[in-house]
């Protein structure tokens, strides 16, 4: 029995010291690099959403290029 609980508190340990680095280090990312975004509706259309359909796109923002000012003509470019 105390075996089974000495083993518990280590997977618990574990678990939060990899939980206390995975946060920091994905809203970091997220935040600098990239994430996804949904488009919904007719502002993007035909680009995205093509046809009036009624499922949005998935697409991904990319955070880098903005932060280096390499924006080219043609670029979508989300503000929120």
């Amino acid at each position: 029995m105390a075996q089974t609980q000495g083993l518990g508190k280590r997977y618990m340990k574990a678990f939060l010291k990899g939980f206390f680095v995975a946060v920091p280090v994905t809203v970091t990312f997220l935040d600098r690099v990239a994430c996804v975004a949904r488009v919904e509706g007719a502002s993007m259309q035909p680009s995205l959403n093509p046809g009036g359909r009624q499922a949005s796109d998935v697409v991904l923002l990319n955070h880098w290029s903005i932060r280096n000012y390499d924006v080219q003509r043609g670029d979508i470019v989300s503000l929120v």
